[in-house]
């Protein structure tokens, strides 16, 4: 996988540019990046309890801080 989207996904999470986030979450090619995204945009915009954006919140920035971490593995056996 490409760790641009990674990188992007932070970026624009952290910037709140979630227009941005919502491109990247139909161009990646990483199918648990974009349910991440998509659990988290949807939350953000309809759930009125806190704790749920939250938690879909860090369950995007574990994900991203997981397949960082896994890339070079991955890079290495090919």
């Amino acid at each position: 996988m490409n760790n641009v989207d990674y990188d992007k996904a932070l970026y624009y999470t952290h910037r709140s540019q979630w227009d941005n986030l919502l491109i990247l979450m139909v161009r990646t090619k990483d199918d648990f990046l974009s349910k991440k995204i998509e659990h988290f945009l949807h939350a953000y915009n309809f759930e009125h309890d806190y704790t749920e954006v939250e938690k879909q919140l860090y369950s995007l920035l574990r994900y991203i801080d997981h397949a960082v971490e896994e890339e070079p593995e991955l890079e290495f056996l090919q």
